[in-house]
């Protein structure tokens, strides 16, 4: 029975969070830091820090009741990681464009708004978590690495929300996929690589 009861009021909640649910858009930048980092060939490649920037449009959708919700982005981000190549000893420069310098970046996260007495409309800290897709906009220009078109990371952060229309936040991308198709030396597909683009961002939004 009071299995029955507390699912009742769950579902009713629910429903009625669903009802009040607030739906907004609005425009979002930041900086990022990223480095790539490789796994299997640290004598041949190292990876060093490089900042970026990103800037966009978003949405958020939230039940204020229960204080969940979602958040998507659309936006464009540079990564400027620069790793460092070294073949038979010798050090090759890079420039951040052998991983991909330009990607369109779609983060989708699972939002949670805590919910202050007296100074909720004007303080809401929140936490987020969830995947981001970046297509690489870049064109592989080196001769050493082919770069994959996807990148995935899966992002975990915190923020505050201001007098209900401005959030800032800051969170850390942990790469998932290997970002490297093939590796080459001198037309000869060499040992396979493994690297993931690890990255924090801290970004700043308007909600209308």
């Amino acid at each position: 029975m009071t299995k029955k009861f507390l699912l009742t009021m769950l579902i009713a909640l629910l429903g009625i969070g669903a009802c009040n649910a607030q739906f907004r858009f609005g425009i979002k930048a930041g900086l990022n830091l990223n480095k790539i980092d490789f796994k299997n060939v640290a004598n041949t490649f190292d990876g060093s820090n490089g900042t970026g920037y990103t800037a966009g449009v978003m949405t958020e959708f939230t039940i204020p009741v229960i204080g969940l919700g979602l958040d998507a982005s659309l936006m464009y981000t540079r990564m400027n990681s620069a790793p460092e190549l070294n073949i038979n000893g010798y050090a090759v420069e890079g420039d951040g464009e052998v991983i991909g310098k330009n990607y369109l970046e779609i983060p989708v996260n699972l939002k949670y708004k805590f919910s202050l007495p007296v100074v909720g409309n004007l303080v809401s800290p929140y936490l987020f978590t969830g995947p981001s897709f970046a297509i690489k906009l870049d064109k592989n220009i080196s001769e050493y690495i082919k770069a994959k078109t996807c990148q995935v990371a899966w992002n975990v952060g915190l923020g505050v929300e201001l007098f209900s229309h401005l959030q800032v936040g800051a969170s850390y991308g942990f790469g998932i996929n290997n970002v490297i198709n093939k590796y080459e030396v001198l037309g000869i597909n060499a040992e396979p690589i493994k690297a993931h683009n690890n990255y924090w961002t801290i970004s700043a939004a308007y909600l209308f």
